[in-house]
C-alpha cells in the first residue's frame, strides 16, 4: 500500500487549497494487536516533532488474552499513549509501574535510554478486554537527545477541555486555542483529541508551522473536500484553515508544532540525529547494558538484525 498521496506523488491529484497531503497508514502488529502506522511515511518524516503515530485497534482479546509488549529500549524521543478504550498497565526501568486509561495520558521520554513494556494487567484478562488509542512519538531536540530519562502520567481531568455547541476538545499536550496543556514538552507543539457534532466548523491552530489531523471516524471537509476514517491530514503552513465535520459528526487528533532541528534516523525503537549514537544503541541493547524493568525482568524484544535507515524507519516498532 502506498503510505502517502500528494500532488508530487501524482501529477494528476488535486487536493484542496491548504492541504499539503494526504497519508493512508500502513498496517502492522505490535504485541498480537493490529495497528495502523501514519507516520513515518514516503515523503513525511515528521509533522512538527511528531515523528511516529500509529493508531491501535479498536480490537478485542478473549477472556485470558491481552496485550503483551515485552520489554524494550528507547533512545532520542518521548513516546505519548492515549486511549480511548480499555487500559495499559505501563513498567519502565525508572520503576514506574502506571495504569493509563481512557483519557489519560502517558509522557514517557527516553533521552539517552529507558526500557518498558506494556501489557494488559492480569485483573483485566479474565473477562477479556477491549484496546483503542494512538501511539505517537515526539522527536527530542538535538541538544536534549541525551537528557536523563524521565515519566509523568496525566489523569484525563487535568486536561483542558473546550466545550462549545456540541463539540468536545481536550488539549493532549502543547499549546493551542489559547489553552496549554500540563504536560511538560520539549519543544513546541500541539496535540489535541476533538470530537465534532454534525456540521460543526473547528478552526486549526494557526500559530504552528507544521499542522496535521487524523480522521480516527467520521467525514471532515476541507474546502469542498471530504475526508474519512484513517486519513493523516498535512496541512500547509501559514494558511488559516476550519475542518467541518460530516453528517454524522467526526472523531479526529490534531497534531504539530515548530519545524524539527533536522532529521532523524530511526532504527526499531531508536530516534537520534546521530547515526552513530543509534549503532551504539543497537550494541548497548545486544550486550544487555540497558537497565531492566522492575517486575517485568523475565522477557525482552530482542534487536532486529537490519541495517540502519536513515529518516523511513527500520523494523516496526513495538511501541
Amino acid at each position: 500500500m502506498e503510505a502517502c498521496m500528494s500532488v508530487e506523488d501524482d501529477p494528476a491529484m488535486t487536493l484542496p487549497a491548504g492541504l499539503e497531503q494526504v497519508i493512508l497508514p500502513r498496517a502492522h502488529d505490535v504485541g498480537g494487536f493490529a495497528v495502523r502506522r501514519a507516520l513515518p511515511a514516503r515523503g513525511r518524516q515528521m509533522i512538527g516533532p511528531f515523528i511516529f503515530f500509529d493508531e491501535m485497534g479498536p480490537g478485542e482479546f478473549l477472556s485470558g488474552q491481552g496485550l503483551d509488549v515485552r520489554p524494550h529500549p528507547h533512545i532520542g524521543l518521548s513516546t505519548v499513549t492515549y486511549l480511548f478504550e480499555g487500559a495499559i498497565q505501563h513498567r519502565d526501568s525508572l520503576g514506574t509501574d502506571q495504569s493509563i486509561r481512557p483519557g489519560d495520558v502517558n509522557w514517557m521520554t527516553a533521552g539517552r535510554g529507558i526500557v518498558h513494556s506494556e501489557r494488559t494487567a492480569p485483573q483485566d484478562r479474565p473477562g477479556g478486554s477491549r484496546l483503542a488509542g494512538i501511539q505517537s512519538w515526539v522527536a527530542l531536540p538535538a541538544a536534549e537527545e541525551d537528557r536523563a530519562p524521565d515519566f509523568a502520567h496525566h489523569d484525563a481531568g487535568t486536561l483542558p477541555l473546550w466545550q462549545e455547541a456540541g463539540m468536545r476538545v481536550r488539549l493532549i499536550a502543547g499549546e493551542a486555542w489559547g489553552e496549554r496543556a500540563p504536560v511538560a514538552t520539549r519543544s513546541p507543539l500541539f496535540y489535541a483529541d476533538a470530537i465534532l457534532p454534525p456540521g460543526a466548523l473547528l478552526p486549526l491552530p494557526d500559530r504552528h508551522e507544521e499542522r496535521g489531523a487524523y480522521v480516527l471516524r467520521g467525514e471532515v471537509g476541507l474546502a469542498g473536500d471530504v475526508f474519512g476514517p484513517g486519513r493523516m491530514l498535512v496541512f500547509r503552513a501559514g494558511d488559516q484553515l476550519a475542518l467541518r465535520a460530516g453528517p454524522q459528526g467526526a472523531r479526529l487528533l490534531l497534531l504539530g508544532g515548530a519545524v524539527m532541528d533536522g532529521p532523524r534516523h530511526i532504527f526499531w525503537n531508536f530516534v537520534s540525529a546521530s547515526r552513530e549514537r543509534i549503532e551504539q544503541a543497537k550494541a548497548d541493547w545486544k550486550a544487555g547494558r540497558f537497565p531492566l524493568v522492575p517486575g517485568d525482568e523475565q522477557e525482552f524484544i530482542p534487536l532486529p538484525e537490519l541495517r540502519l535507515r536513515a529518516g523511513t524507519g527500520g523494523a516496526a516498532p513495538p511501541g
